[in-house]
C-alpha cells in the first residue's frame, strides 16, 4: 500500500531524512517512532506529498506521489500533529467540505458522521463553529473527515496527543478496523506503550536515518519497545 524506497529530504546543507526505505502492507498497522527532529514529520509530509524531495521514490498503491499526486490523494487520509481546520466553518459543514472534495455520496456521509460523531460524543457539538472547539475536540473532528471518505490509506502525524482515554480507545478500534478490512495505518507516536499493543511492525528513525525496523517481535524481542529505543537512542552506532 505504501512503499518508500531511498527517501532522502534536504532543508539546505542539513539532511532530514537520509536514505528512507520503508514498506506498509495491506491489513498493516505500522509505527513509527523517534526523538523530537529524528525526520518523522519530514517523511510523514513527503508521503502525503506536502514536502518535495531529492532522491528516491515514494509509492501509494502503486503509484507515485510525484507523478499521480491526486489520485494517491484520493486513496490516502492525512492527520497532522496539530490539525489546522477551517476555523470559521461549523463542524457539519467543514465535514461536508471534506466529503465534497473526495465525492462522497450523501447517504453514505450522513451514515459515517453519525457513526463517528456519536463514538466521540460530537454530535451535540457538530451545529458549533470550529473555533469553539478544544484541541481534543478538534483532533477528534479531524479524525472523522480522515474516515469519511472511507481512504485505503490513513498517515497519522502524533493521533493520540490531546485524546482523552476514552477518545483513544476508540482511534485504536477504527484503526483496527480499516486495516481488518484491507486498509493500511502508518503513524508516529511517542507513545510506546501505545505503539506495542497496537502495531503490527514498527520502525525506529534516528537523525534521519532508519535504524531498526520489521515485526513488533523482532523488534523487540523479549524486552519492552521503551527498552529497545532507548537503548537504540542511547547507541553511537546504527543499523539497518
Amino acid at each position: 500500500m505504501l512503499k518508500i524506497t531511498h527517501l532522502t529530504k534536504k532543508y539546505g546543507e542539513k539532511i532530514a531524512v537520509d536514505d528512507l526505505s520503508l514498506e506498509i502492507k495491506n491489513g498493516e498497522i505500522y509505527g513509527f517512532i523517534g526523538h523530537n527532529g529524528a525526520g518523522k514529520t519530514t517523511t510523514i509530509k513527503s508521503v502525503v506529498g506536502i514536502l518535495g524531495f531529492e532522491d528516491g521514490t515514494i509509492e501509494i498503491d502503486g503509484m507515485s506521489i510525484k507523478d499521480n499526486p491526486i489520485e494517491c490523494k484520493r486513496k490516502i487520509a492525512y492527520i497532522p500533529d496539530n490539525p489546522d481546520l477551517y476555523d470559521y466553518m461549523s463542524a457539519i459543514k467543514y465535514l461536508n467540505f471534506i466529503a465534497d472534495v473526495f465525492g462522497v455520496g450523501e447517504q453514505e456521509r450522513m451514515d459515517r458522521i453519525r457513526k463517528y460523531a456519536d463514538a466521540f460524543e460530537l454530535t451535540s457539538d457538530l451545529a458549533q463553529p470550529v473555533n469553539s472547539f478544544s484541541h481534543g475536540m478538534k483532533q477528534k473532528l479531524a479524525i472523522i473527515a480522515a474516515w469519511i471518505h472511507n481512504p485505503k490509506l490513513v498517515i497519522m502525524d502524533e493521533p493520540f496527543v490531546g485524546l482523552d482515554p476514552k477518545a483513544a480507545h476508540i482511534l485504536k478500534e477504527m484503526m483496527r478496523e480499516l486495516c481488518d478490512n484491507g486498509g493500511a495505518i502508518f503513524f508516529s507516536t511517542h507513545v510506546l506503550e501505545v505503539a506495542e499493543k497496537l502495531c503490527d511492525k514498527v520502525a525506529i528513525i534516528k537523525n534521519g536515518k532508519l535504524i531498526k525496523s520489521g515485526t513488533m517481535e523482532d523488534v523487540k524481542g523479549d524486552s519492552s519497545l521503551e527498552s529497545v529505543f532507548l537503548e537504540l537512542e542511547d547507541s553511537k552506532d546504527t543499523e539497518a
